[in-house]
């Protein structure tokens, strides 16, 4: 099959060994895991990632709790201060499954909630059930041993949160934390949590991989792009991918520019425009024999969730053939 480009790929093999991974990661040391849909937006991620059960895990929109559960999908947390625009919904879907958990910060939001009266049988839980922490700067670190100091830091001080609210008298039944580099490299004392929330390792990326979360091979997204000119007086190629096929996001952190070209270490993404992407070698000039008009490359995003969220359907393979096109929901 020959895919128009831009293209999201994803290899249904790493997929799979990443999701089992981190399943397997935590079931060793006896905490849940409540994987995050936000990377992927897919039910048929979802599906991997909670192992097939369909249960417990953790939405960033509404529209990622719609999909879910019409999926067939329970036990979702909206992992996101209560927008009060959308108490309605959230009561909806309160309403019709068995399970659903936002997300409160302030006594403004807890009094939007008791605004709205439940019906079948339902209502709004005001006692807290538990406390939910990002883990978010493990992004600035740089290998497992920094990775490991934050992951530690972040568990010691929840689980002495959890102990001065049992000494209050103030009951709190779960404690959750996650990253992908925390969970990617768990400390010990990550078993006294409830649970974890993790969800970038189902696809990895560049950026996850200079953190010291992930080696290549686990990067499971490629976005294929063709070449459409060539321009030797500004030693350049010219691709069809720019900035809607793959985001802005690493800001040029790379040395090899916005992402990494896959087998072509000495080629730097320079720059992109809306559709088009602008590629040089880092040194030297160009054999542009080596990329004929039409020829396919692939580029290895820096974060894996901006580039997905570009792309309005993921082409996935397994040894080198299409399999399956998954669809991820948009909106919010």
């Amino acid at each position: 099959m020959e895919l128009p480009t831009p293209a999201f790929t994803v290899d249904i093999d790493v997929v799979k060994r990443n999701t089992q991974k981190m399943i397997e990661r935590f079931q060793v040391l006896g905490v849940r895991l409540r994987p995050h849909m936000k990377t992927h937006k897919t039910l048929e991620g979802g599906n991997l990632m909670t192992g097939g059960t369909r249960r417990g895990i953790v939405v960033s929109t509404l529209a990622e709790a719609r999909l879910f559960a019409d999926g067939g999908f329970d036990d979702i947390l909206y992992a996101y201060p209560l927008p009060f625009d959308k108490v309605e919904e959230c009561a909806a879907l309160t309403e019709r499954l068995e399970a659903f958990q936002v997300l409160v910060d302030s006594q403004e939001a807890l009094g939007q909630l008791m605004k709205r009266r439940l019906s079948r049988g339902k209502r709004w839980q005001v006692e807290l059930a538990g406390i939910y922490a990002h883990c978010g700067n493990t992004y600035g670190c740089s290998g497992i041993a920094e990775i490991q100091a934050v992951a530690q830091a972040t568990t010691t001080a929840t689980l002495e949160f959890m102990s001065e609210l049992q000494k209050a008298g103030v009951a709190c039944p779960a404690s959750s934390i996650g990253s992908t580099p925390s969970c990617s490299h768990p400390v010990a004392d990550m078993g006294k949590l409830t649970e974890v929330h993790p969800g970038n390792y189902i696809f990895y990326d560049v950026q996850q991989m200079r953190i010291g979360s992930c080696e290549m091979e686990d990067i499971a997204v490629r976005v294929l792009t063709r070449v459409i000119g060539h321009y030797p007086h500004r030693n350049q190629l010219l691709v069809d991918c720019g900035w809607t096929g793959l985001s802005l996001h690493s800001l040029g952190q790379l040395p090899t520019g916005y992402a990494l070209v896959e087998g072509h270490p000495d080629l730097k993404l320079v720059g992109m425009t809306q559709e088009h992407g602008r590629i040089e070698p880092i040194a030297g000039n160009l054999d542009f024999s080596k990329f004929p008009l039409g020829s396919l490359l692939a580029v290895v995003p820096y974060h894996a969730c901006a580039t997905a969220a570009m792309h309005p359907a993921y082409y996935v393979h397994a040894q080198g053939k299409v399999v399956a096109l998954w669809k991820p929901v948009r909106g919010w």
